[in-house]
């Protein structure tokens, strides 16, 4: 491979950024240009497909009506008509949301005006807010707050506010406020702290939330010092430090699944089953074999990590002895028949839907179903009877699928194996269980695995490698270990089998004209594969132009990629380009997968529109019992939302956790030294990623060496004004621990030395050896001292930041007023 290393002097001056909005503006409006023919011979301009107006409503940072749509694509007169069809088709797909004004916007989108929640200052001075009534199941949008000098008072944690909000991107808005508001009562989670006569204090556990509660004798609640506690915070009636009222205590300080507690009641996930729903989970017996495919006999075998508790998917193969599918494969893959113990709408069904998922902790499991089902009936135990659907499959030498069809059985394991051993067996190593079932199950699965890679390859898949972590905890509730999680042939191979089974799915609801809850993922926005195409060029990379942008692409650029100093840096921003998977009762594809259509079939015990799949599949081929019922579907598009926004929830949650998690492991060193990476950039510092943990830290700008630093958004990097010195995403770093807040999950950390980038635009002329100037030394000089505070885990994607650094000092009041 060439080097990649772009080459020239010290680069120019980056230009001031024009904003996000008039940036989409240039953008649509040269695309429409483009549409309509201008700069060459006139002609007719062709009507825009759905995906070209959705695309355009999607990337408008406000909301946009007819006209706005008209004129970006050069529409007149009659033109119009067919346009009001077609927004009247996206509103009823549920693609857009028509608002005030008659007004559209995606899904999701903030309306112009709404009421905010302030949440408080950051170690910056920047005000924080989060919306009122926001959907718990959606993941919140940051709003950064402009003060305006028209209120009565300063802004204050627990004010509301009607504002004025301007979209900056996907997930950040800035808001002006107009008024102020009454307030009303809002829950925090925190530790509650002994305070003077009686009274107490709330230290919040979440590190968005930057003040602290005061709490009354009597609004106590019984709880003591170290208790965690869930409060209501009261109207605030005065300056000073905002009361709350204590109406939960759920754990102490040092308990053994406290961490996780605290996610629980953060993200408000239900953790408790309603008495009718446990009741119906205890009362559950065998299934009988009735008019079922008995499939005994066959050696079906469950793989699993060595810590899974439920086994909702059993696999097997055997090679096709169909003279006309030379070196094909019969593959059968047999999923827990959870459709059979809970009916729709009753009272199991009803906590599964509203759970939307289980939430996996490293010290607990919080299931969607209870564990007479999870861990009993539904669980494919080895040797015991168990319900199941199942799809078999034949597939040729290359993998592709010839055909394929479902029945509903009962079925026994042959074996519960985990992933290393069948590994192991495969690689030469077979035990006492793995040996007998070597040559007549483990090596067919295996060769029908090689089979699906070939098809896998020649579809072209977006192929991330992105590293996990596992966490290990003892029985204390504390951190044993962190190691990488292993990645074999043998997660490998289950991945390929429950990929094959869920497009499988998908066709035959589609065959069937049955309704589907699809799994999508969309095709990448256009307009963050522009910037990226564009930084991407900066490093010497090009990104597919003139083509229909396709999952290989991104791969083949990734394996250009992979022995260069940009390796991790370029398979971030890939990862940030993309759109993110959702459930949708409409086929949008999968774009990751490069698949046309799909759906999630294979783990009904822990996934609600797993089980949907299952009822619908049940009504097309006439299966019996638990079938969906067809006037359900007309709720779907609700049920797509709130599944996918539980997803989300549970993630965040499974992801605060295990941070606070790792900042108890590491809370016992500090002042140690670590290598690690930039994997964000932000106005007010740098985000750093901990090679060993793999654990998420943020250096302060204010700690890093004497200079002001200029955010540049579009080449991630914090650039310095006087000596050039640039700190850029993916660069290697290595770093001292500053502090690791066990509470918040927050680390905060200092910078020691920087690689230097490669020789490059990038470099913004300075490659100077960071050691000589370490902010260990600047830490020594008056006023270097390292910020203490919680810091702040978000990314901020507006415009330049100019923010100082290494003195602490704040710049300019006009800087900090930028905005």
């Amino acid at each position: 491979m060439t080097n990649s290393k772009p080459t020239g002097d010290k680069p120019s001056k980056p230009k001031p950024s024009r904003g996000p909005r008039k940036d989409a503006r240039s953008a649509r409006r040269d695309a429409a240009a483009e549409a309509s023919g201008k700069g060459g011979k006139s002609k007719a301009v062709p009507f825009p497909t759905k995906e070209q107006v959705l695309d355009f409503i999607r990337t408008s940072p406000v909301p946009v009506g007819k006209r706005e749509i008209a004129r970006a694509f050069n529409l007149r007169g009659q033109d119009r008509i067919p346009l009001k069809s077609l927004l009247k088709e996206l509103e009823k797909d549920g693609a857009v949301d028509r608002g005030k004004a008659r007004r559209l916007a995606a899904p999701g989108a903030l309306p112009e005006v709404a009421v905010i929640q302030i949440i408080g200052p950051d170690a910056d001075g920047d005000i924080w807010a989060r919306p009122i009534d926001f959907p718990e199941d959606d993941a919140e949008p940051q709003i950064i707050v402009i003060e305006d000098k028209k209120l009565d008072k300063p802004l204050a944690p627990g004010d509301r506010v009607l504002a004025r909000l301007e979209r900056k991107d996907s997930d950040v808005y800035e808001a002006r406020p107009i008024r102020r508001l009454q307030a009303r009562a809002e829950r925090v989670v925190g530790v509650l702290e002994k305070g003077p006569h009686g009274t107490g204090r709330i230290v919040p556990t979440s590190k968005r939330i930057k003040t602290e509660f005061s709490v009354d004798a009597k609004d106590l609640g019984g709880a003591r010092g170290g208790d965690i506690v869930i409060a209501e915070v009261e109207p605030a009636k005065r300056m000073g430090t905002p009361r709350a009222r204590v109406v939960e205590r759920i754990g102490r300080v040092g308990e053994a699944k406290a961490v996780s507690m605290i996610s629980i009641a953060e993200h408000h996930i239900p953790f408790q089953f309603p008495v009718a729903a446990q009741e119906q989970a205890e009362a559950a017996t065998a299934a009988p074999l009735g008019n079922r495919t008995d499939l005994r006999k066959i050696p079906l075998v469950t793989i699993d990590g060595d810590d899974a508790r439920d086994f909702d998917d059993a696999v097997w193969a055997a090679p096709d002895d169909n003279a006309d599918n030379p070196g094909g494969w019969r593959i059968m893959v047999a999923i827990a028949d959870v459709s059979w113990y809970v009916r729709p709408d009753d009272a199991l069904d009803r906590v599964a839907r509203d759970r939307g998922n289980s939430v996996y902790f490293p010290d607990r499991v919080v299931p969607m179903l209870p564990e007479e089902l999870s861990n009993g009936w539904c669980s494919l135990r080895p040797h015991e009877d168990r319900p199941v659907m199942a799809v078999e499959m034949t597939i040729d030498a290359n993998g592709r699928k010839l055909r394929h069809h479902f029945l509903r059985g009962l079925m026994r394991s042959a074996a519960r194996l985990t992933y290393e051993k069948a590994q192991a067996a495969m690689d030469g190593n077979p035990d006492d269980l793995t040996g007998p079932l070597l040559e007549p199950v483990i090596k067919p699965l295996y060769g029908a695995f090689h089979a699906l890679l070939k098809a896998r390859e020649e579809r072209g898949t977006l192929e991330l490698d992105l590293p996990e972590r596992r966490v290990f905890i003892n029985k204390d509730g504390q951190i044993e270990q962190i190691v990488p999680r292993a990645r074999l042939d043998s997660h490998r191979l289950i991945e390929e089998f429950m990929i094959a089974a869920n497009v499988a799915a998908a066709e035959a609801l589609e065959k069937k004209r049955w309704p589907c809850m699809y799994r999508v993922h969309d095709q990448p926005d256009a307009t963050r594969v522009e910037a990226l195409r564009e930084f991407l060029d900066s490093l010497g990379f090009n990104l597919a132009r003139g083509q229909v942008l396709r999952p290989k692409h991104f791969t083949q650029l990734l394996v250009k990629a992979k022995d260069t100093p940009f390796a991790e840096m370029i398979s971030s921003l890939i990862l940030r380009s993309q759109a993110q998977a959702v459930y949708a009762p409409e086929n949008l594809g999968h774009f990751g997968l490069a698949l046309t259509r799909y759906a999630h079939f294979t783990s009904p015990i822990r996934r609600y529109a797993d089980l949907l799949v299952h009822r619908a599949l049940i009504g097309a081929y006439d299966f019996g019992e638990g079938a969906l019922d067809r006037s359900a579907t007309a709720e779907f598009a609700e049920t797509a939302v709130h599944i996918s926004g539980t997803e989300r929830r549970a993630a965040a949650a499974e992801r605060d956790a295990v941070d606070r998690y790792v900042a108890a492991f590491l809370a016992d060193k500090i002042d140690g030294e670590f290598d690690g990476r930039i994997s964000g950039v932000a106005r007010f510092g740098l985000f750093i990623n901990l090679k060993e943990t793999g654990a998420d830290g943020i250096i302060p700008i204010s700690t890093l060496p004497n200079d002001f630093y200029d955010h540049d958004e579009g080449r991630h990097a914090l650039v310095g004004r006087r000596s050039g010195r640039t700190f850029q995403l993916g660069q290697s770093v290595t770093v001292r621990l500053v502090s690791a807040d066990a509470l918040t999950g927050g680390i905060t950390l200092e910078l020691l030395s920087a690689e230097p980038l490669a020789t490059s635009a990038l470099t913004g002329g300075s490659d100077r050896d960071f050691r000589q100037t370490s902010s260990r030394q600047n830490a020594k000089k008056p006023g270097g001292k390292p910020k203490q505070g919680r810091p702040k885990n978000i990314r901020f994607g507006g415009d330049k930041g100019r923010v100082s650094g290494g003195n602490g000092k704040k710049p300019a009041k006009k800087a900090k007023k930028r905005r």
